[in-house]
């Protein structure tokens, strides 16, 4: 089954962590199962922080990441609208909390899993958690602020 990655309906999108449009980004990609919004990331050697350990900071990028784009596709799912329907929406970090709770390693898949907890406005509140073979490395409080919608935006998006 073909999975709708929240991140393929952002083509124009150069973020670092998330963008499609940025060849050299870790190109995280997120989908829901159930209410939860789903992450598998592989690493590569160069994202050691110590041998075999994931970077603290990739970590907390590729959380950060799988965080906006989830909001994102809440935002679409509570309006019951598909991904790449008007009007266009766009999330960034107005808080990240991650709690490194035992390292991370670098040469298994790391499975993000994101729920959102509360929806007030244009902020909406999330936890996530990392995983490594079943074990949670990591959790995080994440809040994501809508920083553009296009039906309220004259012109074109800036964050193109």
């Amino acid at each position: 089954m073909r999975k709708d990655y929240f991140q393929q309906h952002m083509p124009e999108n150069v973020c670092f962590g998330c963008g499609v449009s940025n060849e050299d980004g870790l190109h995280v990609q997120s989908y829901w199962e159930g209410e939860e919004a789903v992450c598998t990331w592989h690493s590569q050697e160069k994202y050691h922080g110590w041998a075999n350990l994931l970077n603290g900071g990739i970590l907390a990028t590729i959380i950060d990441c799988h965080c906006m784009g989830t909001a994102m596709a809440d935002a679409y799912r509570r309006e019951d609208r598909p991904l790449d329907s008007a009007p266009t929406y766009r999330y960034a970090t107005g808080t990240i909390t991650v709690k490194y709770l035992k390292p991370t390693p670098n040469d298994h898949p790391i499975e993000l899993r994101a729920q959102v907890t509360e929806v007030k406005g244009k902020k909406t509140v999330m936890t996530c958690t990392a995983r490594v073979n079943g074990e949670v490395t990591a959790t995080a409080d994440v809040i994501a602020i809508r920083v553009f919608d296009s039906s309220t935006h004259d012109g074109a998006n800036p964050f193109k």
